[in-house]
């Protein structure tokens, strides 16, 4: 049976092969809040599922794929056996609110990627694992916990910093929904995160 991290990365790539060959159907799935505005709500969930080129797209399933497997039988339990997939789709919505509500009326406004899910599926992962091994661009050895600070800070210095296609703000508060909707589903997992923290292992 196909886990469901494997078949979010399908639909997400079919999805994204789809809209870059119709740019029609590419900019109906993207993240535009005039188009919000006037009722196309969907769009929250929708700009998940598209990316702007073929690295966008690999960087965030490569790192789905290796963490949403880690992670996926946390959620497993709930909602009838779909609780992982609730919990990345709406990790998208959420990661996306903070963008929306301050690009209200900006026309020249847009976001797209699976950055925000991708964000709350690694984040709940170092919960559960703060010291393994987290390898930056599939090279670089770094410990889950000491990635995640400094994604953290770098996030908040470039978001304030501006001047870049990147959406920092999606990418700290789906990270920040991944923590908080893993410690409310399984409150056991704060306690253990506590414990890893103070006695590290390499």
């Amino acid at each position: 049976m196909l886990n469901h991290t494997t078949l979010i990365i399908i639909i997400t790539v079919i999805v994204s092969l789809l809209a870059w060959q119709n740019k029609a159907l590419f900019n109906r799935l993207i993240f535009y809040p005039p188009a919000v505005s006037s009722g196309q709500w969907d769009r929250f969930v929708t700009h998940g599922f598209i990316h702007a080129d073929s690295m966008h797209l690999l960087f965030n399933m490569f790192t789905l794929y290796f963490f949403g497997r880690a992670i996926e039988g946390i959620y497993q339990p709930f909602l009838a056996g779909y609780g992982f997939l609730v919990f990345y789709v709406l990790a998208i919505v959420v990661a996306m609110i903070p963008s929306y509500l301050k690009n209200k009326g900006n026309a020249s406004y847009l976001s797209l990627g699976a950055s925000g899910g991708v964000s709350a599926v690694l984040f709940a992962f170092i919960l559960l694992a703060p010291w393994d091994m987290i390898y930056l661009f599939a090279i670089v050895p770094i410990p889950a916990i000491l990635f995640a600070v400094a994604y953290v800070a770098y996030s908040i210095y470039a978001n304030k910093r501006g001047g870049s296609n990147i959406n920092h703000m999606a990418h700290l508060w789906g990270g920040a929904f991944g923590v908080i909707a893993t410690i409310a589903l399984q409150p056991q997992i704060l306690p253990h995160f506590i414990n890893a923290l103070l006695s590290p292992s390499f």
